[in-house]
């Protein structure tokens, strides 16, 4: 049986996997790296002094996926989280999965999927360090300090080479990993983002002061039509069951629309509201005293998640609200990250829209490994000219941002 299988039987079997990882001169040699075909394999304690205040990267968070069953089973994500052990200290660890398709990862590469089929070759499974169906940056090489954190990616690098996968991807990493990640041969990739900055302003007035007129403009119009419609923010105990239960069917209905498949259930957001309530932000849109559309947030310390949003146009008597998902996926947003002094409100992948209503550009990156040596090099090229490209379609839009000369509101 091919090294590949032997080790996807492993994983469905929930066998441990442990393994001495290459690891250069410089790093501890003594670090032992074993893979988790559940979150739940390791203490939440251990993975989450290396995750940070990031919400998508606790445990918990982690955990409600696969207790779910969003991940795992016939998903096409399989669990295989890595860790890097110091005898009973988590010295590093990596979400980690081995994946059959390429939906829900925001950094597409179905055309090189392509390119190995039609030249007779597997390109699944690979090896996929991300957050299932989340394009937020972050930390994906968690780890106590620099030398954990090189010998983690020489793991996952070593992991994919001696089982046969065709590749391993590391999506929406820091800008600081970029000289680590590149002195191991991985290949970088760019997209771009839209981030609304907080740039100290007092309330909403004065961050529509900061933008030019038009914008400015066009913001108070699209809020003046919702005067029929009452918008109320919930957050932690505040967010009932019932209120779970419309948000995953305004969720649903969104993917529905677009003749695609939820990859979330019910059963997670209310897992995840239990587990980490004050994490989670609804914003929610009543017509007539009834229910209408939702959408939903993760709360860090100093960041907003703009996450996913959906309508049921029925309710309340009437139809489509022009406007309504601008205020509820922005402008609430915005209005929340102002009143509590948070400093980066992240709106979600893609949207030039984002722009106009003083969202800004922001570069984000993954990495890629490829064991077939011909298709490292095309992909490279390929990668070489995409980053090119995606570099001048940034400067573009940082000459076109929707402020005034300056961003001090004062002026």
């Amino acid at each position: 049986m091919p090294r590949a299988k032997l080790f996807l039987a492993a994983i469905e079997n929930r066998y441990a996997w442990p393994m001495q990882p290459h690891i250069p001169t410089s790093s501890p040699r003594h670090l032992k790296a074993t893979i988790h075909a559940e979150i739940t394999d390791i203490a939440a304690e251990l993975w989450n002094a290396l995750a940070g205040d990031a919400p998508m990267l606790q445990h918990a968070f982690l955990a409600a996926l696969e207790n779910t069953g969003c991940v795992g089973s016939d998903t096409g994500w399989r669990p295989c989280h890595l860790a890097l052990w110091d005898g009973d200290t988590l010295a590093a660890a990596m979400p980690l999965y081995l994946k059959r398709h390429s939906y829900g990862e925001y950094v597409f590469d179905w055309a090189w999927a392509r390119a190995y089929a039609e030249h007779g070759l597997e390109y699944y499974p690979k090896l996929l360090s991300a957050i299932p169906f989340t394009p937020v940056p972050g930390n994906r090489l968690l780890a106590r300090d620099d030398a954990s954190r090189a010998a983690l990616l020489d793991a996952a690098i070593e992991l994919a080479q001696e089982n046969d996968t065709s590749s391993f991807h590391l999506l929406f990493h820091p800008e600081s990993d970029i000289d680590l990640i590149e002195s191991r041969g991985l290949l970088l990739r760019q997209q771009v983002q839209f981030h609304w900055i907080n740039q100290g302003w007092p309330d909403f007035d004065a961050f529509l002061a900061a933008l030019q007129r038009d914008k400015r403009k066009k913001i108070r119009q699209e809020r003046n039509k919702l005067t029929d419609i009452q918008i109320v923010r919930k957050r932690g105990d505040d967010i009932s069951a019932a209120d779970w239960a419309f948000f995953n069917r305004c969720y649903a209905n969104t993917y529905h629309e677009h003749r695609s498949s939820p990859y979330l259930n019910e059963a997670f957001f209310q897992q995840l509201g239990e587990a980490m309530p004050q994490a989670c932000l609804l914003i929610m849109a009543y017509r007539n005293g009834e229910p209408l559309a939702c959408a939903f947030n993760l709360v860090g310390p100093d960041r907003l998640y703009g996450r996913y949003w959906g309508a049921d146009w029925s309710a309340g008597g009437g139809g489509f609200v022009p406007g309504l998902h601008f205020e509820l996926c922005y402008y609430q947003g915005i209005e929340f990250a102002i009143e509590q002094g948070i400093a980066v409100f992240e709106g979600g992948a893609q949207g030039e829209h984002k722009q106009a209503r003083g969202f800004s550009p922001e570069m984000t990156y993954s990495a890629h490994w490829l064991a077939h040596p011909g298709f490292a090099r095309a992909v490279g090229d390929y990668l070489d000219r995409e980053s090119t490209a995606i570099n001048e379609y940034n400067e573009t839009l940082l000459a076109h941002e929707a402020f005034k000369a300056t961003k001090n509101p004062d002026q």
